[in-house]
């Protein structure tokens, strides 16, 4: 009796010494919010050999969470259902909704990093509206994937650690808004969805930032544009967005849809020109119209890389036309949303689409 007693003691002391060793562990590790919005992350195909043919946006982000239990040696993981959208679908109410949720996320003590799963189809979209309207030196990761979680060699468990781990991080602190695809660390800025078939299919022109190699960041360069806690914009005091919708050129367009947006209020056209941004001659005085009737005209190009040259192809300063620089017209499309937030002069806006 009186050794059982006693091995009945030691094991009780044990098990107190290991229940305290796992909470000590565990409060000595970050806290890292993923906010779920759907996808293909989230998706779920017929079988385990369709990773093109599925339905986007069904597995919940508790389920996401359960099936990754990796995650719980790198951070203290939570989960919030913002959407389950495929983001094809995703509005301008569902940007504000989601930064709005991330900026007062990022505000709370208790919070180290937050992640956002999403769809392949927007996500740069998204990325960007963050990282231009998020107050937070805080990591904020974006992340999707290229085939479904029921797919062979389904990619979106280790993109979602990949950004759980950088959301963790130290030194990815004060970089913008990033995205975590196929082992790069990219930035927000300048990533870009270039193909829809490969796991390879975000790249920015400038090239990733980092790498992640067995959770191990690798930082090689660093974001020169503006962002997050350098901004002039803030989710905060935004309430809504202004109408900006996209054109683009070919051969023998026709000026219906400029038209169609200008008679339905849009407050500014992103043209998608082809090479430098170029403008189709008869395309020329309908955006010369726009531009005289109030409206802001932004000349971009639908080359996937490269940049427009202001005062190139078409006098910019004499038509008080914006150039978008290096930002394709999705982008472009963000930028000028926001910037409109602030101001129509086209001479501020032309330096946001430099500094931003």
């Amino acid at each position: 009796m009186y050794f059982a007693s006693r091995f009945r003691a030691f094991a009780g002391a044990a098990a107190l010494i290991t229940a305290s060793a796992i909470a000590h562990a565990q409060a000595a590790l970050p806290n890292v919010v993923i906010l779920a919005t759907g996808g293909t992350i989230a998706g779920a195909g017929a079988s385990a050999v369709n990773s093109a043919t599925y339905s986007a946006a069904k597995v919940p982000v508790d389920k996401l969470i359960a099936g990754l239990p990796e995650l719980s040696k790198v951070a203290n993981v939570r989960g919030e259902q913002v959407f389950q959208i495929a983001s094809e679908s995703l509005t301008n109410d569902n940007l504000l909704t989601l930064a709005k949720r991330v900026s007062a996320l990022s505000k709370q003590a208790d919070v180290d990093g937050i992640v956002i799963t999403h769809g392949t189809d927007t996500l740069e979209e998204t990325a960007y509206f963050l990282t231009l309207t998020v107050h937070t030196a805080k990591p904020i990761i974006v992340v999707g994937s290229m085939r479904p979680g029921t797919a062979l060699s389904a990619d979106g468990a280790l993109n979602l650690f990949d950004a759980v781990n950088v959301a963790a991080s130290k030194d990815a602190m004060g970089k913008g808004v990033l995205v975590t695809m196929n082992d790069e660390i990219q930035t927000a800025r300048d990533v870009s969805k270039t193909v829809n078939i490969k796991t390879e299919a975000f790249k920015s022109q400038w090239g990733p930032l980092g790498m992640i190699v067995e959770g191990r960041n690798y930082w090689f360069r660093a974001p020169a544009k503006r962002h997050t806690m350098q901004s002039e914009f803030d989710i905060d005091t935004i309430t809504a967005l202004p109408a900006v919708e996209i054109v683009y050129g070919y051969q023998s367009v026709p000026s219906t849809a400029i038209d169609a947006f200008a008679k339905s209020g849009a407050k500014a056209i992103v043209h998608a020109g082809t090479g430098n941004g170029s403008v189709a001659d008869r395309i020329v005085p309908v955006l010369q119209k726009v531009r005289a009737d109030g409206g802001i005209v932004v000349r971009s190009s639908r080359v996937p890389d490269g940049f427009v040259i202001r005062n190139a192809e078409q006098p910019d300063d004499k038509y008080d036309w914006v150039v978008a620089h290096d930002l394709r017209p999705q982008k472009a499309r963000i930028l000028t949303m926001v910037a409109l937030t602030k101001t129509n002069d086209t001479k501020e806006l032309q330096r946001i689409f430099w500094e931003y």
